[in-house]
């Protein structure tokens, strides 16, 4: 999976690591929580959460604006 490469990227060069959350994944989110199928700050908090955990120093996401507030508002 693409975690699996951020993984890999960031053992094997010593620079930082980026990585994008694409517009497909954004919309699929978006979809699913309109139809109340999933908790959608839940998914996205996990999204993002596991591209860091996974060795991303920066994420570029559609998220962003969400993202930030469900870090400030855990605070």
């Amino acid at each position: 999976s693409y975690l699996d490469l951020i993984a890999e990227a960031k053992k094997k060069f010593n620079v930082p690591v980026s990585a994008y959350s694409v517009s497909g994944e954004y919309a699929m989110v978006k979809a699913a929580a309109n139809q109340g199928w999933i908790k959608e700050d839940q998914i996205i908090n996990e999204i993002l959460h596991s591209i860091k955990r996974a060795g991303a120093d920066f994420i570029v996401t559609y998220f962003a604006k969400t993202g930030a507030r469900l870090i400030r508002d855990s605070s």
